[in-house]
C-alpha cells in the first residue's frame, strides 16, 4: 500500500526536519478541499498571540476590508 512506503520513508528524515514535511502534507491535504476552510475563531488565546495571528489573511477576508 502507498502509505506504508510513505510512511517508511517518513521514518528516515531527521527529526528537525519533520516540521516541513508536515507543514508540506498540510497545505497540501488543505488545498484539495478548499469548500470546507476552517473558521477563524478569534480569542481563543486570551491576552496571547498563537501562531495563527502571524499567517496572512485569506484573500476572501481581504477583500471584505475593501
Amino acid at each position: 500500500m502507498l502509505i506504508e512506503k510513505i510512511i517508511q520513508e517518513l521514518q528516515d528524515i531527521p527529526e528537525e526536519k519533520l516540521s516541513e514535511i508536515y507543514e508540506l502534507i498540510h497545505d497540501f491535504r488543505v488545498r484539495l478541499n478548499p469548500e470546507n476552510p476552517q473558521p477563524r475563531t478569534p480569542g481563543l488565546l486570551t491576552g496571547k498571540l498563537g501562531d495563527a495571528f502571524f499567517e496572512p489573511l485569506p484573500e476572501e477576508e481581504l477583500q471584505e476590508w475593501e
